[in-house]
């Protein structure tokens, strides 16, 4: 029989643990690369920028373009390994909390 009380606190702790992992997600770090390797950025789990190193060798070129095609394209890695990051991040911090539920995605709950 379900259990209206038992679910409501399974959700206070869902939402205390879901609090938690957001919290935690500024120590997750994924980093993204463009050009072999040449340009690297880094970004945390709130999608937040925390570094960008580029090759020495691209600072002595003059095409300005590539450079910045080169930072765009490894940040723009580095933000979609950050998702799938925090996502992951998120799903270890409330598993085993509730029953698995087909279609039932906390990740809209990351803020």
């Amino acid at each position: 029989m379900f259990d209206m009380m038992k679910m409501m606190g399974k959700m206070k702790e869902v939402q205390a643990r879901m609090k938690e992992a957001q919290d935690n997600l500024v120590n997750v770090q994924a980093q993204g690369e463009s050009g072999a390797g040449m340009v690297k950025a880094t970004m945390n789990g709130k999608k937040q920028l925390v570094s960008i190193d580029v090759d020495p060798s691209l600072l002595k070129t003059d095409d300005k373009i590539i450079l910045q095609d080169l930072i765009v394209a490894a940040v723009n890695k580095a933000n979609e390994e950050a998702e799938i990051l925090a996502k992951e991040e998120i799903r270890k911090s409330t598993e085993g909390l509730l029953p698995n539920i087909p279609g039932l995605d906390l990740s809209s709950m990351m803020g």
